[in-house]
């Protein structure tokens, strides 16, 4: 996978913060990854977070004193650990570790391991809104900015301190998917790539609406693994509860007019469009102004069809790479070749729906990818970010052949 940090050496630097909690998560979500996770604690960290807790996790000695002879000859770890890194992270990096590495000075097992790195290094920054905003810090981050290292910015809130504003050490899951990304493999840099995902909504009355149980994972994994890969990404999304990927521009739809309005306007300049979301074929043909009383033992409901936005897209097709979805509960193979060949697809992906192995909901997707010259692949059950990429590349394949 292009996209991958499984067997990556990462080293994870921790210094004394009161964020340093987060850290242990940091690690745990690495090593969920399948990283291979050495950790560097400064002397203060040890005051927040015990070495055994990382040694424990990370199934590595921790490195704390550069002369301490515990292990082996300790006094060269940093340049065998600097060696052999894929990437470091130093989080939570506080001031003093911004301000010794920005100006060259190693002093202890940390900062002199960082002067030998030669992989890529990001720092994120947490500490007291008043001493991140300081001259001194910002100098000392556009510093390192300049030299070509990689700075998480802070959240902001409410800190542990008392004061508000930027400061925050950046939840777990986002410094992780930020390494993802930072080892990612970019070849799909200057590429323009529009995605659909999650369910539209088409309202009945004002609480009513008819849908499907379409979450968006699947969408959501293919504009997270364009991302990692360079693209410039525009995502337009149904309601879903999934948090917006990181520096991927979203649209947020609730029904498919919205979502036909979205499309068109943001497609015409796209390389790439990849159509996952579940849109509603039908309408309400009216929508009751106030909420429809229970009455009635029954009452009619009238539907109108909906625009079908694929099937526009093909019409208006030119040289971009046209992929849509089919979720079927029967007859894949001629639904979806009917489909990729009436709507002038390049690649159409289908799956049968209603199997706990994969569908609307679910992690893991087994689906069958049918191609424009008449052929066809199918996966094995597998997660839906591993889907993702194996569709991205089959669409450089495509590309690069034309």
């Amino acid at each position: 996978m292009k996209s991958d940090i499984r067997n990556k050496n990462i080293v994870l630097g921790v210094c004394g913060g009161i964020a340093a909690y987060k850290s242990v998560e940091i690690l745990r979500l690495l090593k969920k990854h399948d990283a291979r996770v050495k950790v560097i604690m400064t002397a203060n960290a040890r005051w927040f977070v015990g070495p055994l807790t990382f040694e424990a996790l990370s199934e590595q000695p921790v490195y704390t004193d550069l002369f301490e002879k515990s292990s082996g000859d300790a006094s060269i770890r940093h340049i065998d650990w600097a060696r052999e890194a894929d990437a470091v992270v130093v989080a939570p990096a506080t001031a003093n570790i911004i301000g010794k590495f920005a100006n060259g000075i190693a002093d202890d097992a940390l900062s002199t391991f960082l002067l030998a790195v030669t992989s890529p290094v990001m720092f994120c920054p947490s500490m007291n809104t008043n001493m991140y905003l300081s001259k001194s810090v910002q100098k000392n981050l556009k510093t390192l900015k300049a030299d070509g290292f990689i700075i998480m910015e802070p959240g902001a809130g409410e800190l542990a301190c008392g004061t508000s504003g930027p400061g925050r050490l950046p939840e777990p899951e986002d410094i992780v998917d930020r390494i993802i990304a930072l080892l990612s493999v970019k070849d799909l840099k200057g590429k323009r790539i529009l995605v659909t995902a999650g369910p539209t909504r088409e309202p009945i009355d004002p609480v009513r609406f008819i849908s499907n149980p379409s979450t968006g994972k699947m969408g959501y994994a293919v504009a997270k693994a364009a991302e990692y890969r360079g693209a410039e990404v525009m995502l337009i999304a149904g309601p879903t509860h999934l948090p917006d990927p990181i520096n991927v521009k979203v649209v947020h739809v609730v029904t498919a007019v919205e979502m036909a309005q979205a499309v068109f306007t943001n497609s015409k300049h796209s390389d790439i469009i990849i159509k996952t979301a579940a849109v509603s074929d039908y309408r309400p043909k009216e929508q009751a102004k106030t909420k429809i009383k229970k009455e009635k033992d029954e009452i009619a409901l009238f539907l109108e069809k909906n625009l079908d936005i694929l099937k526009e897209l093909g019409k208006r097709k030119k040289n971009e790479i046209l992929v849509g979805f089919a979720a079927e509960t029967q007859d894949l193979k001629n639904y979806a070749q009917k489909k990729l060949t009436e709507k002038n697809l390049d690649i159409i992906v289908g799956n049968l729906v209603g199997q706990p192995i994969g569908g609307f909901g679910t992690d893991t997707n087994e689906v069958t990818f049918f191609y424009k010259d008449g052929t066809f692949e199918s996966l094995a059950e597998m997660r839906k970010d591993a889907v993702a990429h194996i569709l991205l590349d089959r669409i450089l394949e495509r590309i690069t052949v034309s």
